[in-house]
């Protein structure tokens, strides 16, 4: 059976336009929050959301979303929690995927075989574990597999030809190009570099290609839409966030809107990308 990652792709293509996948912490600024901001997330144009996993040490983020995983920590978010609020989530939405991202340390402490098992459950349909590199697959990657769910592996500029194949060989759902080196939200994308990478990865698989990392913009967005399958947003979305919680760090009426209707401009510049991308 397909995961909802996979249909969603494959009824893209046939429209001919590429997706935007949206990135929010879990929990930030509270639960209720990111409730709310899922929700209407998938109502302004996010083909996919991706939830992260708050984690202590998230060495991969870069300061906008490591700090939005310590509001999450402080307001009390745990992975039981994360996959409650995939629960509800799915509950008004049992159409749109929804990958978790993060690190395998929550993981690993809430029980690898419980955690997919809950996770299948509550309706999540994918995983992105940035610190498991695939000589660990026995860890999590072949029981997630197992279990139903896409494993989604990360590639990056320095990711050559001789290692790709490793990479790529049981990744499903999409391949998550990360578009520069450095952590996320710390520079913007080129447009003719990523073109070329997208092309090289597609050499090696036949899975959908998403580009992420310094997206902050629809004319960004319609620029790598033309080029790869799907464009990812999480730094800019989550500092359109923060910047719109009151005085204790709590959303405010303005907060969902301010995410969502950055979302909907993205959206728009993905929708209008003339598609050049290589099948």
């Amino acid at each position: 059976m397909k995961t909802r990652i996979e249909m969603r792709f494959a009824a893209l293509k046939q429209e001919g336009r590429a997706a935007l996948v949206t990135f929010i912490m879990a929990g930030d600024p509270d639960y209720a929050g990111s409730l709310a901001v899922a929700k209407a997330l998938s109502k302004s144009g996010a083909d996919v959301i991706e939830l992260g996993m708050p984690f202590t040490d998230p060495m991969a983020d870069g300061p906008a979303i490591q700090a939005a995983g310590m509001r999450a920590l402080r307001s009390g978010q745990t992975m039981i929690k994360t996959l409650a609020l995939v629960s509800e989530f799915r509950a008004g939405d049992d159409s749109t995927p929804i990958v978790l991202m993060g690190y395998f340390n929550p993981i690993y402490i809430y029980g690898v075989e419980k955690f997919l098992a809950d996770a299948k459950a509550a309706g999540v349909d994918g995983l992105i574990v940035v610190d498991l590199p695939p000589e660990e697959d026995e860890e999590l990657c072949l029981p997630a597999l197992k279990a139903g769910l896409n494993f989604i592996r990360l590639a990056a500029p320095t990711t050559d030809d001789k290692r790709l194949p490793a990479v790529l060989c049981n990744a499903s759902g999409f391949v998550y190009y990360v578009s520069i080196t450095g952590v996320t939200g710390s520079a913007a994308p080129d447009a003719a570099k990523v073109a070329a990478a997208v092309a090289r990865v597609k050499r090696h698989t036949k899975l959908p290609v998403a580009v992420g990392f310094g997206v902050k913009s629809a004319e960004q967005a319609r620029a790598i839409a033309e080029v790869a399958d799907a464009v990812v947003v999480g730094s800019a979305l989550v500092d359109a966030l923060y910047k719109r919680l009151d005085g204790n760090g709590k959303a405010g009426p303005g907060t969902v809107k301010a995410v969502t209707d950055l979302a909907a401009s993205i959206a728009a510049g993905v929708r209008t990308a003339r598609r050049v991308a290589a099948e």
